[in-house]
């Protein structure tokens, strides 16, 4: 093996290779920026070298490796991506897309003045959360309605508020951890409130509240179980007796929705998911829910309840900390104007289209699908289609399994594996599933106008060009 000494000598110098037909006019209109790019294409060389004794490239190689870098460089970091794996709510990606009508009302709020807190009537300050609320309240039936930055402060907060320094019953089998492991005891005791855990991890009675409840009792909370189900030998507590108790006790009781839904699902043949109106109706004092799952809007936490529990909330200085911007706030209002009419919002929010999108359309938009990659691919890959299910995602419908319909792609001269790599470095990235060495694409979650994008992407992984690291 060559000394790495006489390796690294074969490096050539910065300048030697910004002179290079391939990086001297990009290094004339960017200097700065191709120089940066090439000291890291260097160093990382130099690392490999003095590493494991590997030959370094030639001038062309280098420069191609510098300009792709470059490129990879001037891309924004939060790009765009095609989907293609089926779990609707995908929550690396971003979870809920929005409807065009609320990414047309986040720009508007992005790109003007608003009148985010001035009433135009009185013409004085106004409140932020008034253009929301009333649509909030309308909808779900409830007395007052907040919103905030996630549903996980929606809960920190509202216990903040509410029994700091007091105690919170739960059922064990409720102390769930959610995304990002974050737990619901952790939660609790961040905000100060005393957690009491009742009954056992499968079965929970009316009596075990009951049993542990004492002057010091600040609420009753219970945590629908978003991402997980239970089954088997199990007992647990419905709303509407714990409101029952709380209204005997005269002590409000909570309830985590997690993804929240305003359309009920069991029309569609999804079930197992209450919709925040019947929970509101069944009497629970204070409700939290996310807006960037079921309900298929920007990310935020939504709290409904009761007047006084959400203005003693509201009040809270943690509020302003956890508080949404002009451009959340408007997405948010018009993916709620949606839900006035429900079909409508069925028809134009994204979530819930792919839910409910029917296995016979999702076939034909895979034989069309298919017979465009086919034609774009040729002798590069198979391609056919194949029965198989979604998921929901981001926490929502665990059990729920949604017939779909994929494409497979069977590549001639790569690995499923290599494929699947290199699309994640197309312009835009595809995400796809590769399972039981099939690479799949599952219509459902493609959106409009993606399929060409899609063809393009496999052409150029296929024939191993527009790599930004320069791997091949």
């Amino acid at each position: 093996m060559e000394q790495p000494q006489n390796l690294l000598r074969q490096l050539p110098a910065v300048d030697q290779l910004l002179r290079h037909p391939l990086l001297r006019e990009l290094s004339q209109a960017d200097h700065n920026l191709v120089v940066a790019c090439t000291r890291q294409v260097l160093a990382g060389w130099r690392e490999k070298i003095l590493a494991a004794g590997i030959e370094p490239p030639g001038p062309e190689e280098l420069a191609r490796e510098i300009k792709n870098r470059y490129k990879a460089s001037r891309r924004s970091s939060l790009r765009a991506v095609i989907n293609a794996t089926g779990v609707v709510l995908h929550t690396n990606l971003g979870r809920a897309v929005l409807s065009q009508a609320a990414a047309e009302a986040a720009l508007m709020a992005a790109r003007r003045y608003t009148n985010l807190e001035f009433n135009l009537d009185r013409g004085q300050r106004g409140n932020r959360y008034d253009h929301v609320s009333a649509l909030l309240q309308e909808l779900t039936g409830a007395e007052a309605a907040l919103v905030v930055n996630n549903n996980a402060a929606a809960v920190f907060l509202s216990l903040a508020a509410l029994a700091a320094g007091r105690e919170t019953i739960i059922s064990r089998g409720q102390l769930v951890e959610i995304g990002g492991s974050f737990r619901v005891p952790e939660v609790m005791a961040q905000s100060g409130t005393r957690l009491v855990e009742v009954g056992t991890t499968n079965k929970t009675y009316l009596r075990d509240y009951e049993a542990a409840m004492g002057p010091d009792t600040a609420l009753l909370l219970k945590v629908h179980p978003s991402n997980y189900r239970i089954q088997g030998f199990t007992h647990e507590v419905t709303t509407a007796e714990l409101v029952d108790l709380g209204r005997r006790r005269q002590v409000p009781v909570m309830e985590d929705l997690g993804s929240g839904v305003l359309v009920d699902l069991e029309s569609y043949g999804i079930s197992g998911e209450p919709t925040v109106q019947a929970e509101i109706k069944q009497g629970v004092d204070l409700l939290t829910f996310s807006g960037d799952k079921l309900l298929g809007g920007p990310q935020a936490g939504i709290i409904l309840g009761r007047r006084e529990l959400v203005a003693a909330i509201a009040r809270h200085p943690l509020t302003r900390a956890l508080r949404v911007d002009k451009m959340t706030l408007a997405a948010l209002e018009a993916t709620l104007r949606a839900y006035r009419h429900p079909d409508r919002a069925v028809r134009e929010i994204p979530v819930l289209a792919a839910l409910v999108a029917r296995p016979e359309d999702l076939r034909r938009r895979a034989e069309q699908l298919q017979a465009l990659l086919a034609g774009a691919l040729g002798s590069r890959a198979q391609v056919g289609i194949k029965a198989i299910t979604s998921q929901a995602g981001g926490g929502s419908l665990p059990l729920t399994e949604l017939p779909s319909w994929g494409v497979t792609v069977a590549p001639a001269q790569v690995t499923v594996e290599e494929l699947a790599r290199r699309l994640r470095r197309t312009d835009p990235p595809v995400l796809v599933r590769v399972q039981e060495e099939t690479l799949i694409l599952d219509v459902r979650t493609l959106l409009p106008g993606e399929s060409e994008e899609l063809a393009r992407a496999l052409v150029e992984a296929l024939d191993g060009i527009n790599d930004p690291t320069g791997e091949t």
